[in-house]
């Protein structure tokens, strides 16, 4: 059966929700554990996509997996999956589906490794501002926010696309995640966590309409 992400009329009726991607490798999956929640709430909130205010936590070798077409992922440390999980993402999202992978500072080498194994022929191509993700709901002329500095880094969106579509968005030196948690988590700027919210915003946005 094909599996299409769903398109703001076809949303079910109990609403939208986000399933993070319980991986294995070593690195913490599970970090950052009020920031889905939060951002859910948030888009409830702000727009009229109507969510459910708890994340689904999955393998990929769930059977429940092609109920939840929108994925998340994240964390500080290795990414690893087995060559039955690879075959099952790979073709999870050509089918339709999107993943959003959101560097936690630290997994970016084993998480670029892995989907090179998904994708032996596709590369990360990096997001220029204009486009249609950084203005879907609302505006960054700038591209991502900043949410932690590490490295000195400016924060990138890259992506993997089929054709046209943007299959997987990777953000990098950006940790949207640590912007969404409770604000007595990291002890952000209000400003701070209000930007990576509608960056969030936008990008559930942009997948459902792209």
């Amino acid at each position: 059966m094909i599996v299409l992400l769903p398109v703001l009329s076809s949303i079910p009726a109990q609403g939208f929700t986000v399933a993070r991607i319980q991986y294995s490798g070593g690195g913490d999956w599970y970090s950052d554990p009020s920031s889905l929640p939060n951002l859910l709430n948030y888009l409830s909130s702000k727009t009229f996509i109507k969510s459910v205010q708890e994340e689904v936590r999955i393998k990929l070798t769930d059977k429940e997996l092609t109920s939840y077409p929108y994925l998340y992922m994240t964390g500080h440390g290795n990414v690893r999956f087995s060559e039955e999980e690879i075959i099952i993402l790979r073709e999870f999202l050509l089918r339709g589906s999107f993943l959003h992978a959101d560097d936690n500072y630290g997994m970016d080498k084993s998480f670029r490794r892995e989907m090179k194994r998904v994708f032996p022929n596709k590369d990360f191509v990096e997001l220029p501002y204009d486009h249609p993700l950084f203005h879907s709901y609302y505006d960054f002329p700038n591209g991502l926010p900043k949410v932690h500095e590490h490295d000195g880094k400016a924060p990138q969106a890259f992506g993997l696309f089929n054709e046209d579509r943007l299959m997987v968005l990777y953000t990098y030196e950006c940790d949207l995640g640590d912007g969404w948690e409770d604000k007595e988590v990291h002890k952000d700027p209000a400003d701070i966590r209000e930007k990576a919210l509608q960056m969030g915003v936008n990008i559930i946005y942009f997948a459902l309409t792209q």
